[in-house]
């Protein structure tokens, strides 16, 4: 600092005294001087109006040229209690605010300014040793390691079930471990079996399940995780429908209510059949048949098949393992499949739903368009394409049946349906409509109502996304191409309405599952009953002769 400077300071003697305290600027808000650049320069002139600045900074001088240390906090201290005036010179008494309470433990900012530095030690050595954590260990290759009070449990039990001379158990009587120790549908007995017995010994011994359920951490496992583990084949990370066929062929071997079916082995492998490919069109839904982990966990199978574990009457199991929904689908197929080889073409379909479907979306079907077909025989859907193709149709309410008829539509595959593909498909429609003296709905008028209907993202352009949000999206299809739901769609029966809004959790499938069954009974009963009362004529007309 220069000379005069000095001078300057030492001239400042008749301003009014303000408490240093006061002016230390890392207690004023930051964003008070940032916002209020003038306060720092105001503070910094009242700091050097006092009495005792010039003392200090004068001192501070005279230590520098004389090469001493500067104890500047010392100093500073000096200050402050030579300072320490009231600001009753600055307010008058009457006007001054009062000052915040003080707390009797003192403010954590105030107990760091008196804190000695002894006490705290030296900064650089927290910074450079700062407090260590423990994180524990959440993330095992091989699945979390089950507790010890749980492996003592589970220890338990196997020592229980496995107490026999052979100290083992063969599959017929493994049937207790998977229920009782893995908590597991009983119909997953053969393939943990399989699982554990590789050397098909027909054995599992004691020490065998041990080192593949409780060292294995199976047993920590979720249950959906420890289905996939126990169905997928060593090395694969997904599951494919053969993987399900063993499931599927204990079920039909011990579930009670599929015992009529055990004289007619045909009937039960078109029943695991349609099961398996049930499972796939609802879970699957990347559609390339390799079922995932995270399809499995998403999807309703494993509270299906807990459901068929407990449920003797199968037919209450309504997601994938009722057998009436199973004998509505096979019958479909077997009423259009006219040569029963097993093949349908487009003119058996174009008769589906007493000729409900135009001929224009029969033809994208065949094009393959929504999905390729598996059949391998050109022209010809096969018993697994049909199975998606009526799941698709008779409950267009699901996500997979949105998919479907969305790549249907969308003629040009951009992922948009426009006025002109719809118009496509609606012109067979009005023609139809006009054949059959019906009156007349123009596209035009169309077009506003599924535009209401749907209230896409952008005006005349639907997404499937926008379909997927809207859970009226299914009547767009019936309205282009399934003249027969759309005039039911117009003239709703509201006793059918009130009817499905008392019973929410059932689908557009098992209403009409429902309804399809009990008219194929009724058309048995009657071939039956038509079929006993020729016999008995024939009987009479011969007794005479």
């Amino acid at each position: 600092m220069s000379l005069s400077i000095k001078m300057d300071i030492d001239a400042v003697e008749d301003v009014t005294c303000l408490d240093p305290e006061l002016l230390q600027l890392p207690d004023v808000s930051p964003f008070a001087l940032k916002a209020s650049p003038q306060l720092v320069e105001d503070f910094f002139s009242q700091w050097l109006s006092l009495p005792g600045t010039g003392h200090l900074v004068k001192s501070l001088i005279d230590d520098a040229k004389s090469g001493t240390i500067v104890n500047a906090s010392a100093n500073f201290s000096t200050l402050n209690a030579v300072g320490s005036h009231s600001l009753s010179s600055m307010f008058p008494s009457s006007n001054a605010p009062p000052l915040s309470p003080r707390s009797s433990s003192g403010s954590p900012r105030t107990s760091k300014q008196k804190s000695s530095p002894s006490a705290l030690g030296s900064p650089l050595k927290l910074v450079s040793e700062p407090m260590q954590e423990i994180i524990p260990q959440f993330y095992f290759q091989n699945g979390c390691p089950p507790t010890k009070e749980l492996k003592e449990q589970c220890l338990s039990q196997i020592n229980h079930l496995f107490n026999n001379p052979l100290n083992g158990l063969q599959i017929d009587e493994f049937k207790a471990v998977t229920k009782e120790v893995c908590k597991l549908p009983s119909f997953l007995s053969s393939a943990l079996f399989r699982k554990i017995d590789v050397e098909w010994t027909g054995i599992v011994t004691r020490d065998a399940f041990i080192k593949y359920w409780v060292d294995g951490n199976m047993l920590t496992m979720d249950i959906a995780t420890q289905i996939f583990e126990i169905l997928k084949r060593p090395g694969c990370k997904y599951l494919t429908q053969v993987d399900f066929k063993p499931v599927l062929r204990e079920l039909l071997a011990t579930h009670p209510g599929l015992e009529f079916l055990l004289n007619t082995p045909e009937f039960q492998d078109r029943y695991a059949e349609t099961v398996i490919y049930r499972i796939f069109y609802h879970i699957n839904r990347s559609g390339n048949g390799r079922l995932t982990l995270r399809e499995l966990k998403r999807g309703s199978l494993v509270a299906a098949m807990q459901h068929a574990d407990e449920e003797e009457d199968i037919n209450k199991v309504l997601r994938y393992f009722s057998y009436e929904h199973f004998y509505v689908i096979y019958c479909k197929f077997w009423e259009l499949d006219t040569d029963h080889d097993f093949f349908i073409d487009r003119e058996n379909l174009i008769r589906y739903g007493n000729h409900a479907l135009t001929y224009r979306i029969v033809d994208r079907i065949f094009s393959q368009a929504p999905r390729k077909f598996t059949s391998e025989v050109e022209g010809k859907m096969g018993y697994e394409d049909f199975v998606y193709f009526m799941f698709s149709e008779e409950d267009k309410s699901s996500q997979p049946s949105l998919e479907y008829w969305f790549k249907c539509i969308d003629l040009d595959g951009n992922g948009v349906l426009t006025p002109n593909e719809m118009q496509f498909f609606y012109e067979e429609q009005l023609h139809r409509m006009e054949c059959m003296a019906q009156e007349p709905v123009l596209f035009e008028d169309i077009l506003c109502q599924i535009i209401d209907m749907i209230a896409p993202e952008r005006e005349y352009c639907i997404t499937l996304q926008d379909l997927k949000r809207c859970k009226l999206s299914g009547n767009v299809f019936n309205i282009l191409f399934n003249l027969n739901k759309f005039v039911a769609f117009e003239s709703r029966d509201p006793f059918l309405i009130r009817q499905e809004r008392e019973e929410p959790a059932l689908t557009e499938w098992d209403h009409f599952a429902h309804r399809e069954y009990i008219r194929l009974s009724m058309e048995e009963d009657v071939e039956d009953a038509s079929n006993g009362s020729a016999e008995v004529w024939d009987e009479s007309l011969e007794a005479p002769f």
